[in-house]
């Protein structure tokens, strides 16, 4: 937030302490740390400040029958690509409700006339103009502006049975000109994506998808999951039943099924060989970003069938991307539509592997996708990577698994030369374990032998006492 946006007069609203509070704000622009709003958090320029949350305040021009709206986003304190918001009207009633996950990845033609993708998954610095409840003429909308470059917007509208309303539609821009994101594009301009949805929703119900949807279309694929929103809220109450998507209710209901003769335990998979390994790397405009050299064994279970797929490195495409906080590796072939590990950095010295999403085409003809953004694997500190050459088990959901063997990766501070730095190998851990087991051992052997030699000196000692 900008000196000029925090002396705009409008609403301020934020966490403290577990209470929400929101007020007009005054005129005068209020403390960078803390917001005037709540008598909790003062502006004390000599005492240490009390932690009120992250927040954003906004004002936004007024809407016909409706006045202000107040848009106020609270983030948790871990970054993430979580967003949840309220939205409230003049009367600072809930309007509508949102929380999901989503990143973007964009395919762009670069000036040497070959093709890079670029995934948007770090979404920080945000803005919401645009965003707002609606009214007799325009239905509700969330509009968020990632940077200056991205832009994302949603549509809400009542059905004409005013019983339910829609999730109209998505619409996607980002400026190719930006240098950043897309350094060496070779058409420079704004790019606009459009997708009619039509999801309908029972009015005064919450909308719920766990499940990953993608929407794909022009050299772009959207990713969302953990999605819950609620439009046209009545009485600034969000509703506590479920209206769950096709995709939930399909996982849902597949366990329950009687069939007429009792199926069969859990398939178990036909032992295969050990897989190919595969090198890969992602470049930016410094040079080589990320190294990744493994061997990969997909488990996935569907349906009780369990089955094995070796990734094979010959039919095996990557890309990926690289920012301060975060990496991306994204391989696909001809069944993967994609596989993605998400790498990020953790306390300033230390990376880890934090998320893997999957999309892949299964024999059946149906399509399995699998995203999980609250792992830890593979730490290791900055300026360094991380090797197990042993067999090691990503569990990445209870139906998908990834073994992994004759791994290293270093996601970040690689060197010039496009080599990897000094390894921490995951063997130092059992090596950790293994010390103090064999010191134990040693210990517990040599006091045998003391006992064993005590009992056979006493046994000797009463022996001479007999023979006289």
């Amino acid at each position: 937030m900008t000196r000029a946006e925090a002396a705009t007069p409008g609403f301020c609203s934020v966490v403290v302490g577990g209470h929400w509070c929101s007020r007009p704000r005054s005129s005068k622009p209020f403390p960078w740390r803390c917001c005037s709003c709540c008598h909790r958090c003062r502006r004390r320029r000599r005492r240490r400040p009390l932690f009120c949350g992250i927040m954003v305040c906004f004002r936004f021009s007024p809407v016909p029958g409706l006045g202000l709206v107040l848009f106020c986003l609270a983030l948790g304190v871990v970054r993430s690509y979580a967003l949840e918001l309220n939205l409230t009207d003049s009367g600072k009633a809930t309007c509508l409700y949102a929380k999901w996950h989503m990143n973007f990845t964009i395919k762009y033609e670069t000036t040497n006339k070959t093709y890079k993708t670029v995934t948007i998954s770090d979404l920080d610095p945000v803005t919401y103009n645009g965003s707002m409840c609606g009214d007799d003429r325009n239905g509700p909308k969330i509009a968020v502006q990632f940077g200056s470059s991205i832009s994302w917007m949603v549509n809400f509208t009542m059905v004409s049975s005013s019983s339910s309303y829609s999730i109209d539609s998505i619409s996607f821009s980002y400026n190719t000109s930006n240098r950043t994101t897309f350094p060496d594009a070779e058409d420079k301009g704004i790019v606009t994506v459009y997708e009619h949805l039509a999801i309908k929703i029972p009015l005064n119900v919450i909308f719920r998808c766990n499940s990953l949807l993608n929407l794909e279309n022009n050299n772009l694929v959207q990713r969302y999951w953990d999605v819950l929103v609620q439009a046209f809220v009545q009485n600034g109450t969000v509703s506590t039943e479920e209206h769950l998507c096709d995709e939930d209710k399909t996982s849902t209901t597949v366990t329950p099924i009687i069939h007429t003769t009792v199926p069969s335990p859990t398939t178990k998979p036909t032992p295969v060989e050990k897989p190919e390994i595969g090198n890969y790397s992602v470049n930016n405009t410094n040079g080589t970003c990320l190294l990744a050299t493994m061997r990969l064994q997909l488990n996935i279970t569907q349906d009780k069938v369990a089955s094995v797929i070796n990734i094979k490195p010959n039919s095996t495409g990557f890309t990926g991307s690289c920012h301060p906080h975060t990496a991306l590796l994204r391989l696909n072939s001809s069944t993967i539509k994609y596989l993605d590990f998400v790498f990020a950095v953790k306390n300033e010295n230390r990376f880890y592997l934090k998320e893997v999403n999957v999309s892949m085409y299964l024999a059946n003809g149906s399509v399995f996708s699998i995203a999980n953004d609250n792992l830890s694997y593979w730490d290791a500190p900055l300026g360094s990577s991380y090797m197990c050459n042993k067999e090691q088990t990503i569990s990445v959901s209870g139906a998908f698994q990834i073994n992994t063997f004759d791994l290293r990766v270093q996601p970040f501070n690689v060197t010039a030369a496009g080599k990897y730095s000094t390894a921490q190998d995951c063997s130092a851990d059992d090596d950790n374990f293994l010390v103090p087991i064999a010191v134990g051992a040693a210990l517990a052997g040599v006091l045998i032998l003391v006992l064993l030699a005590y009992f056979i000196g006493l046994k000797h000692h009463h022996a001479g006492y007999e023979q006289f």
